[in-house]
């Protein structure tokens, strides 16, 4: 069967990404590696591709740390639970599900919130108008991602529940083959996959907006944080340094991330526009604002209870981000 050239293409840049963190997952080092060594070694940066980390490794502006790619958040926090990396940037309901595996790690930064960064799709022909009208549908999206966050708020907006729907648990490069060839009603997802996806026949049925944060979260291992305290505060302010000027600098931002990612140029500015937000510091609000999402999960039964998720939270860094 021949496939549309664009089929083709976003065919290619999924595999692309899918092959370029499983690549990253097998290059991490184990827990006898630099990690907790108490400053040997090189900080171990686990990242996901387009997130702000992203540009700190396309720009080589961190040259003495080592970069592990991830293919999502669930993914990386196990690599902090094996001891694998130091430092790792998700989305808001991976600390939370980490947090509930009793996976030991600190909370140290965040963004500004970024809601229109995730969303959900449908074919432009299927007749739905609003996530309502998915009731009784099959709905893909990657458990314990931030979608999972932003799934639940649909529910509670539709006066629906995880009954009214069949959830379908599917990695990114599950999602969108299972999206194009009708096995699924809905694909919630996320930057860059979701721009990867806007072509003709795919419509936004909803993104975030009044209902998720959708923040980037900022995770290290305990011993990063306690044993390599100056390592992590240069690596956090270079961060910092970075994003700033892909915020100043957009068109270059993207010029340089677009190899990176391995999509096109105009695609990588599209997501940039709506996901690329400057960092913030932790604060006890933050800490609320993750609590309430780990109460929801625990409500649901999608983990267990009870989870203090405010007490991860680690503000020495926060100086860094304001």
């Amino acid at each position: 069967m021949r496939h549309p050239p664009r089929r083709r293409l976003f065919t290619a840049a999924i595999t692309a990404l899918v092959l370029v963190a499983a690549a990253g997952v097998s290059a991490c080092g184990g827990p006898a590696d630099a990690g907790g060594d108490g400053g040997k070694g090189k900080l171990r940066i686990g990242y996901q591709r387009f997130g702000g980390l992203s540009l700190v490794k396309a720009r080589d502006a961190a040259p003495d740390v080592e970069w592990s790619l991830f293919e999502s958040g669930p993914a990386l926090t196990e690599a902090l639970k094996a001891g694998s990396i130091d430092i790792g940037q998700v989305g808001e309901a991976p600390p939370v599900f980490a947090a509930a595996g009793k996976i030991p790690f600190s909370i140290i930064g965040t963004s500004a919130p970024i809601p229109q960064g995730e969303a959900v799709l449908v074919k432009a022909d299927s007749g739905y108008r609003s996530f309502a009208d998915l009731k009784g549908r099959t709905v893909a999206l990657n458990k314990g991602s931030n979608v999972h966050w932003l799934l639940v708020r649909l529910l509670e907006a539709n006066k629906m529940t995880l009954r009214d729907i069949n959830v379908k648990y599917l990695k990114p490069a599950e999602g969108r083959p299972a999206f194009d060839s009708g096995q699924v009603d809905a694909w919630v997802i996320w930057d860059p996959y979701f721009a990867l996806a806007e072509q003709p026949g795919v419509r936004v049925l909803a993104d975030a907006t009044g209902l998720a944060s959708n923040r980037e979260y900022v995770l290290a291992a305990p011993d990063a944080v306690t044993k390599r305290t100056d390592d992590v505060r240069a690596f956090l302010a270079k961060y910092r340094e970075v994003t700033d000027w892909g915020i100043a600098n957009p068109q270059e931002r993207a010029r340089v991330l677009a190899p990176e990612l391995k999509i096109p140029e105009d695609v990588t500015s599209r997501a940039l526009a709506r996901s690329a937000k400057p960092l913030a510091p932790v604060s006890p609000a933050i800490g609320d604002e993750l609590q309430a999402i780990t109460d929801s999960f625990i409500a649901l039964d999608l983990i267990p209870g009870p989870v203090d998720i405010r007490s991860r939270v680690d503000d020495r860094f926060s100086a860094v981000f304001q």
